[in-house]
C-alpha cells in the first residue's frame, strides 16, 4: 500500500473520529438527571452475564460503580456476588433495567452469542451506553439493527475485541500503511480450536434435571426450546449452532481485526465454505472439525482486491515460502501477504507482530507512530462515555467485522457455494436459500 493511500486512510481514520465525536456531548449529571454522567464522576454499571468471561467485564469497570449484577445462573455468578454485595443482584435482565433504569448509566453483556442481541437492545433502546462481548451478535439481522440502534440512541458502544485496544494493531497499521510489504493481496488467518459437536448429537434427546440454582428458561432466551443438557454449560455451548457461533465467530473478531483496520475491509462480495467432515443436513445443530471460508473483497479506493482465507479447527494456514526454516506459521493468528513482503501475527491485537524473514524486519526502517494509544479496552469504552467520543471498536465497526464470521457460517451451511454478498442491501444476489439465514425466527416473546 502506497505512502498516499497511508495519508488517505489516516483521513478516513480522522473523519470517522471527529463525526462520532460531534454525535456526543456529556454536561454534569444535575443537568441531564439521573441516568446521565459528567467526565467526573464516576459511571454507574450493570454486569450482565458474569460468570466466566463476564467477570472480566466486572472486572473492567470495576473502577466505577457496580450497581446491579445479572446472570441466569448462580453456580457461576456467586463469587461477583461476594465480591460487591451493595450491587443488586438479578437472575432476568429484562426485570433490572425496568428497576433500575434511571440508576445506571452504561451496561456490559457478556451472556452467551445468542442472547447478545436482545439483551443490548433493551440496554441501547433506554439510552444507555453497552459494552458487548464478541461476537456483536446470532445473526446478520441482528448486528445490523443494533448497529442502527446504537446511532439512533447515541449511545456508546464497545465490541468485546480487547485486541483492539493493544499497541500491536497500531502498529501493524502503521507499518501496512506505511507500505512495508507493499500492496496487500492475500491473508490467511486462523484459529485452531475444534468447536465441533458431531458426536455429542446422539445425546440431545437425553433427559437430564436442570441443576438448582439455573434459570434454563432464561438462559435459552430466543432460542427455540430443547430439554436442557449439561453438554450445552457452562461454555460448551460455542459449539452448538443454535447458541454459538463456532471457532469463527468465537475467533475472527480477534485474528482479522489487525487487518479489517489497516485494509478497511468492509464487506466481502463473495463468501465461499470447505469443509471435508461436515454435513449440512446431518451436523446442521454443530460445526465442522476443520473448515476453510474464503471471503473475497473488491478494491477500495487505492487498495487492490484482497483474498482473506480463514481456517478453522483441524484446518491450518499453508507454510508461506519466506518463513524461516524451523519455524511454523501461527495455529491462531495470520500471516498477511504483500507484494513486496510477508507479516505474521498472533490472535489478540496482531500481538507478536513481525516482518518475516528477519533480516527484512531488521532492515525495515519503522514509521513514526500516528494512531493514539488507548489505556485499556474497557478503559477505552468508559473513558470515550465520559469524554463525549466513540470507543475504538464501537458498533459501526465491530458489527461489520462480526458479520465476517456470520456469512462464513451462513457459507458453511451451503457448502461449496460461491455466493454473492450484497452488503448495502443485506442480501445474496444469488441464493434464496442464503437470505432465508440472514434473519432466523427466535422464540416467541424474544423477537428484537
Amino acid at each position: 500500500m502506497s505512502k498516499s493511500n497511508d495519508k488517505t486512510s489516516r483521513r478516513r481514520f480522522l473523519r470517522s473520529s471527529i463525526a462520532a465525536t460531534a454525535a456526543f456531548t456529556i454536561v454534569p449529571r444535575h443537568v441531564l438527571g439521573a441516568g446521565q454522567t459528567a467526565p467526573s464522576d464516576k459511571l454507574n454499571i450493570a454486569c450482565i452475564g458474569i460468570g466466566g468471561q463476564g467477570g472480566a467485564s466486572v472486572n473492567g469497570c470495576a473502577g466505577e460503580n457496580i450497581v446491579a449484577l445479572c446472570d441466569v445462573d448462580d453456580r457461576r455468578a456467586g463469587g461477583q456476588y461476594d465480591r460487591f454485595p451493595k450491587a443488586k443482584k438479578y437472575v432476568d435482565f429484562r426485570k433490572m433495567l425496568d428497576e433500575m433504569d434511571k440508576q445506571i448509566d452504561a451496561v456490559t453483556v457478556a451472556t452467551p452469542d445468542h442472547t447478545h442481541a436482545v439483551t443490548a437492545m433493551d440496554a441501547i433502546r433506554r439510552g444507555k451506553h453497552v459494552y458487548c462481548e464478541k461476537p456483536l451478535a446470532h445473526s446478520i439481522y441482528e448486528i445490523r439493527e443494533l448497529i442502527k440502534a446504537a446511532r439512533k440512541h447515541k449511545v456508546v458502544t464497545q465490541l468485546g475485541n480487547q485486541g483492539h485496544s493493544f499497541d500491536t494493531i497500531r502498529t501493524f497499521c502503521e507499518w501496512i500503511w506505511d507500505g512495508a510489504i507493499g500492496n496487500v493481496t492475500e491473508v490467511h488467518a486462523a484459529c485452531s480450536a475444534d468447536h465441533s459437536n458431531a458426536r455429542n448429537l446422539s445425546k440431545r434427546d437425553e433427559k437430564h434435571e436442570v441443576p438448582p440454582g439455573l434459570d434454563w428458561d432464561l438462559w435459552l432466551g430466543p432460542a427455540q426450546f430443547r430439554p436442557y443438557n449439561p453438554m450445552y454449560l457452562p461454555g460448551r455451548w460455542r459449539g452448538w449452532m443454535p447458541f454459538g457461533s463456532g471457532t469463527i465467530g468465537d475467533w475472527i473478531c480477534h485474528v482479522v481485526d489487525p487487518v479489517f483496520w489497516a485494509l478497511d475491509l468492509g464487506w466481502p462480495k463473495t463468501v465461499t465454505a470447505r469443509s471435508d467432515d461436515y454435513d449440512p443436513k446431518e451436523h446442521a445443530d454443530t460445526f465442522p472439525h476443520g473448515s476453510v471460508i474464503t471471503f473475497e473483497f473488491a478494491a477500495k479506493d487505492k487498495r487492490g482486491p484482497v483474498k482473506l482465507l480463514w481456517h478453522s479447527g483441524r484446518e491450518r494456514i499453508p507454510q508461506p515460502s519466506d518463513l524461516e526454516p524451523g519455524r511454523k506459521p501461527p495455529e491462531t493468528g495470520a500471516v498477511v501477504f504483500g507484494d513486496k513482503g510477508t507479516i505474521t501475527y498472533g490472535s489478540h491485537g496482531a500481538g507478536g507482530v513481525r516482518i518475516v524473514p528477519e533480516a527484512k524486519m531488521k532492515a525495515y526502517k519503522q514509521p513514526e507512530k500516528t494512531l493514539p494509544r488507548v489505556r485499556g479496552h474497557h478503559a477505552d469504552w468508559l473513558d470515550a462515555i465520559k469524554n463525549g467520543k466513540q470507543a475504538g471498536s464501537n458498533f459501526d465497526y465491530g458489527g461489520p467485522l462480526t458479520e465476517l464470521a456470520r456469512l462464513g457460517i451462513i457459507a458453511m451451511q451451503l457448502l461449496g457455494r460461491k455466493l454473492e454478498w450484497d452488503g448495502e442491501n443485506m442480501r445474496f444476489a444469488n441464493s434464496a436459500e442464503a437470505n432465508q439465514l440472514i434473519n432466523p425466527p427466535s422464540r416467541k416473546g424474544w423477537e428484537l
